[in-house]
Order: structure tokens, then C-alpha cells, then sequence
């Protein structure tokens, strides 16, 4: 019996992390990147459409504030009267853009449009609840949805179970990344001019010192081997917490363990600042001005840094949401930065040239529809149809980025487990680097603060309130 001759393949192996691949037109159709970016675009196109004819509204429907004497119980989401029929219409009108808009790009991505349809309901219909419960006005005061959220993911994962039929809609990346698509609409560049130089100094000298500095810190000192969830604690620390670990956690391609825990820490250390800090800025009699810049480049969310800020009066209240919103800005740029980082740094091994192509391949390209929003915003919009138009057309807009953010963190619940995200820990170090961390962003733009708009060494600005 004669023996067949065998080919021994002698080709070598490629064992990058990612290996790059040609790019294709057909690409911009079936890939999640690129249709996010449309189904965010489509949101848009149609809201804008509304506010600019005047013909119809698109706005995506929310509960209002209920719990106390003012708002009314929680009943009045269900009792036929005015405030219930407002919430579910819009409500319904929120689940049929979003159900068509990720129904077909799962379709075009070849996954089954009918399990993905059936499961996203009942994923929304779980996100319906964190919306409901995070209305409260106690809870919507120190609380943000994520939270809840995340809270009701876990709870559902780790003492229950996620059934089968559930898991197609649990798509955390892709909801994210329409969000932050929706997002970058609102990063206006015109806020830069109500500040000038001074909201350029704290917001954006500050941030990529305390970036690097916490990166040093985490992976030369601390030595966190998992160097993207350094970078996501990092992000959320420096720029603005939730939105910031969300475009950071994307683009660096961090765990679902990462981003849990930045924004976890974030959140809770939110609500100690926005109490602890406007006390502190009394105590010490420290100029309006001063604390509202400090407490605006340091607080994490948009709308802590206002209830904080107003606490010391209407002019700290106003420079603490200026100084958020230029530092907002810097969202896109920094999850852009960090995208080519990990790519031609970190991912890269020593012996790999990474050229323009590995770049274009590893890149987020959600983060081209971020910018490409922001720069229509800020460029196109607010010098055609005017700013009360844009305005209007950005209000419309922030709850679809909400529902997008709260349908991501209700995923990233369903999908973490206990016993994985104490192993992420690593011995308490990423507590370490968040509390060094934020400590040092602290004192960094308290003197930056200091510094810019004492009036000891620059002329104080002048600020209308």
C-alpha cells in the first residue's frame, strides 16, 4: 500500500493581536462602526428635519420627575392621565426609530432580524424600568440612570440567569457607539468662546497631564498589567466620568469589566464631590469664580457640576458648566488620541512596523462620526439656521443619546459576572489610581483655577450673569 505524500505548510504563522485586512466599500454597510454612524446620522437628519419645517417634533420620550409633593407619585405614569399619555407616546415613538434603526443594521450585519426584534424588546422594556426608577427626584439628584442600570444588569446575571432568547439584542459596543454618535452633535465649539483663554487653560492644560499622569502612575508604579482599564479610569477622571470612560473604553477596546468599574467609581465619587467641594469653597471663602472653575473641571457629570456649582451662586453655577462644556469638547480628541496610542504602541509588538493602513483598521470609526457630528454643529448649523434652531434640535436629540447609553449599561450588566469583575480588582490597585488620580486632578486645577482667575496675575474676565 503505497503512503500518500502530506504537505506540511511552512508559511509562517501571524499571530498579531488584530490582523489587518483591505478595506471595502461594502465595509460601510455591514460593519457595526460604520452603521452606527448612520443610524445615529438618520436621528439626526430626521430631528433636524422636524425643528427646521416646523412640521412634526422627533424627540424621544422620557419620564418626568416624580416622588415628592411637587412632581406627584410615580402613579401618574399609569393612570390615563396627561403626563402618562405624554411619556408612553413618546416613549413608543423612541422604541419604533430605535427597533427599525438596529433591526435592519443587525439585518445588514447577516444576523437574524426576527430574535434580534423579539429580544430587544424585552431589553428595552428592561431600560423602560432603570428610565422610570432613575426619575425619582431623589435618585435623579445623586444618581444617574447608568447606575440603576447597571444595578438591575447584575442583579439579573449573577442571581438569576439571562435566558438564550435575550442574548441577541445585548449589542453593548453598538449602543454605544450610536450614543456617542448622538453625543458629538452636542459638543459645540462655540462654548469656547464664552470663556476664552481662561476655560481653554483649566479644561484643556489640565486633562492630558492628568491622563499621562495617571497612566504612569497605573502602568509603570502600580503596575496594572491591564493597561485599557488604566486608561478608561484614566479618561473618566480627567475629562467627564461616564462619557468619557464610555469613548475611551471603545476606542482602546477595554472590557465591559473596565468600563463597570470606571464608571461604578466615577458615579459614587460624583456625589461625594458635588456635596463635599461647594462646602469646602464656603469654608474657606474661596472666590466664586475660583470654585465654580474647579469644581467645573473636576465634578465628572454635566449636571452635577451645575446643582454644585449653583451652590455657591449664579456666577459659579455658570463658569462651572462653561468650563465642563469646553472640557466636553476634548471627548472625541482624547478617544482619538487613544485609539492611535494603543495601536502603535501598546498592541504593537516589538518587532511589527504599524503603518497608515494597521492604523485605518484598528481605528473606531465611530469616532469620525463623533468629530464629523460636532464640526457640523459647531460650523454648519449654527451659522445657517441659527442657534436657537440648533438649540432646539439638540434638546430633541439628548434623549436618544440617553436611551442609547441606558440600553448599553443595562447590557454591560447582563453581561458581567461577580466573580470576573473581582478579578479586575487586582488587589485594590485601580481604587489606587482613581483616588492618587483624582487627588492630583484636584489639586491641579485648583491652582490652574487659582492661577487663571484669581486676578493676581491674569485680569479677571468678565462673566454675565
Amino acid at each position: 500500500m503505497s503512503k500518500k505524500a502530506t504537505t506540511v505548510n511552512t508559511a509562517p504563522v501571524n499571530d498579531d493581536v488584530v490582523v489587518a485586512e483591505k478595506f471595502q466599500m461594502s465595509d460601510m454597510l455591514h460593519k457595526e462602526d460604520w452603521l452606527s454612524i448612520w443610524g445615529a446620522f438618520i436621528i439626526i437628519a430626521i430631528a433636524s428635519m422636524g425643528v427646521i419645517t416646523g412640521a412634526f417634533a422627533f424627540k424621544a420620550g422620557t419620564f418626568g420627575k416624580w416622588g415628592d409633593a411637587e412632581s406627584g407619585s410615580i402613579l401618574k405614569f399609569f393612570n390615563g392621565s396627561e403626563a402618562c399619555i405624554t411619556a408612553w407616546s413618546g416613549i413608543l415613538l423612541t422604541l419604533v426609530a430605535l427597533i427599525i434603526i438596529f433591526a435592519v443594521s443587525n439585518h445588514l450585519m447577516g444576523k437574524n432580524l426576527t430574535k434580534y426584534a423579539v429580544a430587544f424588546l424585552a431589553l428595552f422594556a428592561l431600560t423602560c424600568f432603570v428610565r422610570l426608577i432613575s426619575s425619582q427626584v431623589v435618585f435623579s439628584k445623586y444618581l444617574e440612570y447608568a447606575f440603576w442600570a447597571l444595578i438591575l444588569g447584575l442583579v439579573i446575571s449573577n442571581l438569576l440567569k439571562v435566558p438564550e432568547w435575550l442574548k441577541p439584542a445585548i449589542q453593548t459596543e453598538f449602543y454605544i457607539k450610536t450614543g456617542l454618535v448622538l453625543m458629538g452633535a452636542s459638543v459645540l465649539f462655540s462654548n469656547i468662546q464664552k470663556f476664552g483663554l481662561y476655560g481653554l487653560g483649566i479644561a484643556w492644560a489640565v486633562t492630558p497631564v492628568v491622563i499621562i499622569f495617571m497612566w504612569i502612575l497605573g502602568t509603570k508604579y502600580l503596575k496594572m498589567e491591564n493597561k485599557r482599564m488604566v486608561m478608561t479610569i484614566a479618561a473618566a477622571t480627567s475629562v467627564c466620568g461616564t462619557s468619557a470612560a464610555i469613548a475611551t473604553a471603545a476606542a482602546c477596546k477595554a472590557k465591559k469589566t473596565d468600563l463597570t468599574f470606571a464608571v461604578g467609581i466615577s458615579l459614587i465619587f460624583t456625589v461625594l464631590m458635588m456635596v463635599g467641594m461647594p462646602l469646602f469653597c464656603k469654608v474657606v471663602a474661596l472666590d466664586p469664580m475660583v470654585g465654580g472653575a474647579w469644581i467645573g473641571g473636576t465634578v465628572d457629570s454635566t449636571g452635577a457640576v451645575v446643582l454644585a456649582g449653583n451652590a455657591l451662586g449664579e456666577l459659579a453655577g455658570q463658569v462651572a458648566a462653561l468650563v465642563k462644556m469646553i472640557q466636553n469638547i476634548l471627548i472625541g480628541f482624547v478617544a482619538f488620541a487613544v485609539a492611535v496610542f494603543f495601536t502603535t504602541k501598546v498592541d504593537k509588538s516589538a518587532d511589527q512596523t504599524v503603518g497608515a493602513s494597521e492604523i485605518w483598521h484598528r481605528f473606531p470609526k465611530f469616532i469620525l462620526g463623533f468629530l464629523g457630528a460636532s464640526l457640523f454643529f459647531s460650523f454648519v448649523f449654527q451659522n445657517t439656521i441659527g442657534v436657537d434652531a440648533t438649540a432646539q434640535i439638540l434638546s430633541d436629540l439628548k434623549e436618544f443619546q440617553t436611551w442609547c447609553f441606558a440600553l448599553a449599561f443595562t447590557c454591560i450588566g447582563l453581561e458581567t459576572n461577580f466573580k470576573e469583575m473581582a478579578e479586575q480588582f487586582q488587589g485594590g490597585k485601580p481604587f489606587v489610581l482613581y483616588i492618587v488620580g483624582q487627588v492630583f486632578n484636584l489639586v491641579l486645577t485648583f491652582f490652574v483655577a487659582w492661577l487663571l482667575l484669581s486676578g493676581r496675575i491674569f485680569p479677571i474676565p468678565n462673566i454675565t450673569v
